[in-house]
């Protein structure tokens, strides 16, 4: 409904009691209604899910559209970024958030920073997802509440014109609330407690839930060592639950995004369940790393499996997992994410060692032989070091080319010496272009970076320190935070007005009229910040 529809239905609304609700104002109810447009985390999720179909299906028409987002661990945070790209870019079209697993275990636990294992409290992912979306519709009111104001002016002033753009602008209202991918880890545990997790993030507004294939209770982080997959069928058991939780809850066009950890990871906990050759079991066992054995030479408590006709021994470590193949890796990942898309997921995760085009764009060409339009969710990770890998992906291209790069150590191609070269060119237009090319190239719907704010904090917090306790002292303050909030319009720089300041004050009016003792005076010193 537009501003004024809204206010004659608020208005018939109160006309049923005007002996006793005389004080309440149509055109307040309306400016409120409209400054909470979502109700319940489940309205969230519908809209924020049909958003994603509609993007996914302009993917597939052009992949130049392609999605984005970056992590949070903070609702302000969140709730910044999205008043940001409305700021520089007009509308949040195809700009999402992302929920990291990783930044909850490290900043979010009430044990204090933990390593990316999922040993932190899951209820914390929930409440993290309610938390962002609640600074999100509080941005929706903050920036209407500007709105509504400047409408009064102009209707005061007699300014049609003015007061004629002003309707326009709040019916045309976009709001911050954009899709959440969030990370669920391995569930938590069995495919029921990931059921029951799932419709706790659903409920709080989650559109898109992402599930890895790590066992649960010996999960790691996508970029260390140690990881353990678990057979197929488990994993499809997880994916399913978090199907029928977007069912059960209304949510029909939910997102599941299947992760697959299978190229860094070497280790299973499970032999699969096998009924006959050319099974899915069948296909996860050929992967493990076995010696043919002969039953003479059995040792105690020696594990053997038939493949072949032969009986042969998995290679067992004395942490009671099982080995794979050196090398199988790529191929192990394909299977995933083929079985994944066939039984329920929407979108794949192949989690990497390096941001490289051609070894994704690989397997995604693989997958997609089996399954057309398979799309990916790729974490442009601050695991890798990119500076360094595309100074030697274009080192490696001129030296296949024939270039002369003697002037270049390939090992050392870090150092700040190169940071002026040629080839340190190449490498960060390669850099500037990588989520472009991917998204042609390696079948990439949607791109991301899972850890980005908590680098930025340390980094400017690092250098806030260094001048603060410095010689610049208060200076290195005024110069370098505020004077650039003012500089560059950050909403921030008046901190009583992005705490919900002037909201308040609006309400206060609404409820006692003139009465209303209000924060936003002339003796506020955000008043400093008009100009």
């Amino acid at each position: 409904m537009t501003y004024q529809q809204t206010i004659k239905e608020a208005d018939g609304e109160i006309g049923q009691f005007r002996q006793t609700w005389d004080g309440i104002d149509a055109e307040s109810v309306a400016r409120m209604r409209l400054q909470n447009r979502f109700r319940t985390g489940l309205d969230i999720a519908r809209y924020t899910a049909r958003i994603m179909r509609e993007d996914m299906a302009a993917y597939d028409a052009d992949p130049a559209s392609y999605t984005q987002s970056l992590g949070c661990w903070h609702g302000f945070i969140g709730q910044q970024k999205m008043i940001s790209i409305k700021k520089h870019f007009g509308n949040t079209k195809r700009r999402y958030l992302y929920l990291s697993g990783w930044m909850v275990a490290a900043l979010r636990s009430e044990f204090g920073p933990l390593p990316d294992q999922s040993m932190h409290e899951k209820t914390s992912v929930p409440a993290l997802i309610e938390e962002l979306y609640t600074f999100l519709r509080q941005a929706d009111a903050r920036e209407l509440g500007g709105l509504f104001r400047d409408l009064d002016k102009a209707k005061a002033a007699g300014d049609a014109v003015n007061t004629h753009r002003l309707l326009h602008g709040i019916d045309e209202f976009q709001t911050h609330v954009v899709p959440i991918i969030a990370d669920i880890d391995a569930g938590f545990g069995n495919a029921e407690a990931t059921y029951l997790l799932a419709k706790k993030m659903i409920e709080a507004g989650a559109c898109a839930l992402q599930i890895e294939n790590q066992v649960s209770d010996e999960k790691q982080c996508g970029h260390q060592d140690g990881k353990v997959t678990v057979p197929h069928e488990d994993f499809l058991a997880k994916i399913r639950a978090l199907r029928y939780a977007f069912l059960e809850l209304g949510v029909p066009d939910g997102i599941i995004v299947a992760r697959t950890d299978s190229l860094g990871a070497g280790l299973t906990k499970q032999i699969a369940f096998t009924a006959e050759k050319g099974d899915i079991g069948d296909q996860y066992n050929s992967f493990l790393d076995c010696d043919e054995v002969d039953p003479a030479t059995l040792g105690h408590g020696d594990v053997l499996i038939s493949r072949d006709g032969k009986l042969v021994k998995p290679r067992r470590l004395r942490s009671n997992l099982f080995q794979f193949r050196p090398g199988t890796g790529e191929d192990r990942c394909v299977l995933d994410c083929i079985t994944a898309l066939q039984n329920g997921a929407d979108l794949l995760w192949i989690e990497t060692e390096k941001p490289h085009i051609g070894q994704i764009g690989g397997m995604v060409n693989r997958i997609r032989e089996v399954v057309p339009g398979a799309k990916l969710v790729y974490n442009n990770s601050p695991s890798f070091n990119w500076t360094l890998n595309f100074r030697q992906q274009v080192y490696d291209a001129w030296a296949e080319a024939g270039k002369d790069v003697s002037a270049y150590d390939r090992a050392k191609l870090m150092s700040v010496d190169y940071d002026g070269s040629e080839l340190a060119a190449e490498a960060d237009e390669r850099i500037r272009t990588f989520q472009k090319d991917a998204a042609r190239e390696a079948g990439i719907f949607h791109h991301l970076i899972t850890l980005p704010t908590y680098h930025t904090a340390a980094l400017s917090t690092d250098n806030l320190a260094r001048e603060y306790f410095g010689e610049a002292g208060m200076l290195g303050y005024v110069k370098n935070v505020q004077r650039q909030e003012i500089r560059q319009g950050i909403a921030c720089v008046k901190h009583q007005n992005m705490a919900g300041s002037d909201i308040g004050d609006d309400h206060k009016e609404y409820f006692a009229g003139e009465a209303a003792l209000k924060a936003g005076g002339e003796h506020n010193t955000m008043n400093q910040f008009a100009a």
